[in-house]
């Protein structure tokens, strides 16, 4: 941490102030380290965005008061006292609570084996209550006083120097405002968008497959929950086999059936112009990303809201029907746990 800059900024709807402070702060190795792991142990995701603006990136407030930083390192007090006024400027929801707003300038930060420096603009806005243990004249009384826990960091992002011409590589994290108010760190403030990489080619077509399983299939094509269980297993599979993803390998392996395929590629195309997203045809697979895509995969069939049944492979083995009864499904197994 080479420089930092300490702000309240409050909420402009409430009518709230911001509070801008006169100079930098000064802070010792102690408070350093304190600092450091409040600030950096939430970035643990491999998703990264780049700051942008729909007509010129330069009107994109941060990107353009961070340049100016990353230009002259000295300028951070000017610069963070212009993001402070920003970021109260979006601060207009009821809901946006109001909090310390830290920027912060890091040297030699590690982003995929390269040391770069990077930018940290950080606001804490929850107050938790602690106790404090007076000893007085012999005794012990207790005192109890607000301040920011250091284990739960509400807002920050990270923007390092690299690929600047398209807006810098930005890790993001935002743990609170999880209602109406819950984007305008990132599409207010910061107003980013994910970058395309393998992370987000991952992400992105893992979410596509099962939308067209779960949600376009049955519109065009008779299928069963339990075949559409099989096809979330095999697209599971394939990506969980393989490094590298070939649109037509997918195809071919999970989809298979020509008329099904043919609905499978317009479809791309009509969630990518909706999404306004682009997925490539050909990627490196994101490991990390698959494992957060799979928690989305749901392979339950429930059954009048008090039966389920968990298909995690071996559709052949399940068989669907209908006698005097009523409707049926029938499991074939070997053996039983």
């Amino acid at each position: 941490m080479k420089n930092t800059a300490l702000h309240v900024v409050g909420n402009k709807l409430n009518q709230d102030n911001i509070i801008l402070s006169k100079n930098g702060i000064r802070i010792d190795s102690n408070i350093e380290k304190i600092l450091s792991n409040y600030f950096l142990p939430p970035f643990t995701s491999e998703e990264y965005y780049q700051l942008y603006h729909e007509s010129d990136l330069v009107l994109n407030e941060v990107y353009t008061y961070v340049s100016k930083v990353f230009d002259e390192p000295e300028q951070l007090y000017e610069q963070s006292v212009n993001l402070a006024k920003h970021l109260y400027e979006q601060s207009t929801h009821p809901k946006i609570k109001g909090g310390e707003f830290y920027t912060v300038y890091f040297k030699d930060c590690i982003l995929d084996g390269e040391t770069l420096d990077a930018v940290g603009l950080f606001k804490s806005e929850n107050k938790d209550t602690f106790l404090k243990v007076l000893h007085e004249n012999g005794n012990f009384n207790l005192e109890s006083d607000k301040g920011i826990n250091i284990k739960k960091l509400d807002k920050g992002c990270l923007i390092f120097n690299k690929d600047r011409e398209n807006g810098y590589i930005v890790a993001v994290v935002d743990n609170t405002n999880k209602g109406v108010g819950a984007q305008y760190w990132i599409d207010d403030f910061l107003h980013v968008r994910q970058r395309k990489d393998e992370y987000a080619n991952t992400q992105n077509f893992m979410a596509l497959a099962k939308n067209f399983v779960i949600k376009e299939l049955p519109k065009e094509f008779e299928i069963s929950k339990a075949d559409q269980i099989d096809l979330l297993n095999k697209s599971l599979h394939f990506f969980k086999e393989k490094d590298t993803f070939d649109i037509n390998d997918f195809a071919h392996e999970v989809i298979a059936q020509p008329e099904v395929i043919e609905r499978f590629h317009q479809y791309k195309q009509e969630y990518e112009d909706q999404s306004d997203i682009i997925i490539d045809n050909q990627f490196e697979i994101s490991e990390s990303a698959c494992k957060k895509q799979q928690r989305s995969y749901k392979r339950v069939i429930n059954l009048d809201k008090k039966i389920q049944i968990v298909i995690t492979g071996n559709r052949q083995n399940v068989e669907q029907g209908e006698d005097d009864r009523g409707k049926f499904y029938k499991v074939y197994y070997k053996e039983e746990d």
